[in-house]
């Protein structure tokens, strides 16, 4: 039945432009004529719209005519073909979906799907690694996210590493005590160690965005613990009730600011890196006024002036 409705003997010519505008303002009157208390003011924006197409230009209404007509065309030709199948051989196949799967020496690709999860991580490790075991040149999208994956993760231990060495010379030349240097790195890895311990309590795990954070932490860290360190080293007690806390403490309020708007972000990532930020500032700042202090002890000489 669909067959020789769609595959029609005679047709009938194609409108003409002044065809369609006179259709056009009939559509519009029989959308005039509808009970508004029905179609509330859909009907009258469905005239106006008539009624401005029908006065626009012909190019106009060919263009609008092929927005709302070509996906129509493009499915009827679909269903026609459909109507007539033919047997899918290796032979009348197209040429680029041929190449893309048989190479010219014959060998064939092969696609293989995990039989679990797909949207598991660890089904997909395990498969990821099951396939390059049996074949160590495949390729495809599994393997591919764990190997960036992988990629990802390293780079940052290499930048947390780096930044950690960078940090400890600089300490050294500034500080140029091997206990000093201690004295600020200690407070800022147990921050860090903290924090970590935090995102498992919290429900917050590490991921390929909130990752990026894990070597600005670093630096963040640091700042507070110098200033201690040097405080101390001029003879400052009252470490807690100085003008220093005071001013440490407004400094990572600021800082906190600026982390909390990107946790309020609607962006998964961006918003886990502000938590995680936030987390981190927190930890580092009761790490810098609170274990800071009872490390350093007695400061080495008194206060002058």
């Amino acid at each position: 039945m669909l067959d020789p409705t769609l595959n029609v003997t005679e047709t009938k010519p194609a409108p003409s432009d002044e065809e369609t505008r006179e259709a056009l303002g009939e559509a519009a009157d029989a959308f005039q004529k509808l009970d508004p208390a029905e179609t509330s003011a859909v009907s009258e924006k469905m005239a106006n719209s008539l009624k401005a197409l029908a006065a626009a230009s012909a190019e106009k209404r060919a263009t609008a005519e092929s927005a709302l007509l070509s996906g129509l065309k493009l499915r009827l030709q679909q269903i026609r073909s459909s109507l007539h199948p033919e047997r899918v051989s290796l032979d009348n196949l197209p040429k680029e979906l041929a190449e893309d799967w048989i190479a010219k020496d014959g060998r064939a690709r092969v696609e293989v799907r995990p039989a679990g999860n797909q949207n598991d991580n660890e089904t997909m490790t395990r498969f990821g690694s099951a396939v390059l075991k049996v074949a160590p040149e495949a390729t495809g999208m599994p393997i591919l996210i764990q190997e960036s994956a992988k990629t990802i993760v390293r780079a940052f231990i290499y930048a947390v590493a780096l930044a950690l060495l960078c940090i400890t010379v600089l300490l050294f030349i500034v500080l140029r005590s091997t206990r000093d240097v201690l004295l600020t790195l200690v407070p800022l890895l147990i921050a860090g160690i903290v924090t970590l311990e935090l995102t498992v309590l919290f429900g917050l795990p590490l991921n390929f965005a909130n990752i990026i954070a894990l070597p600005l932490l670093l630096g963040v860290g640091v700042a507070f613990k110098i200033y201690y360190v040097l405080a101390w080293r001029e003879g400052e007690t009252n470490l807690l009730s100085s003008a220093l806390t005071r001013a440490v403490f407004f400094s990572a309020l600021t800082t906190a600011t600026a982390f909390a708007s990107l946790w309020m972000s609607n962006h998964p990532g961006t918003s886990s890196m502000g938590k995680l930020l936030s987390l981190s500032l927190l930890t580092t700042f009761v790490a810098a006024v609170l274990i800071q202090p009872i490390l350093m002890g007695p400061p080495r000489r008194a206060k002058t002036g």
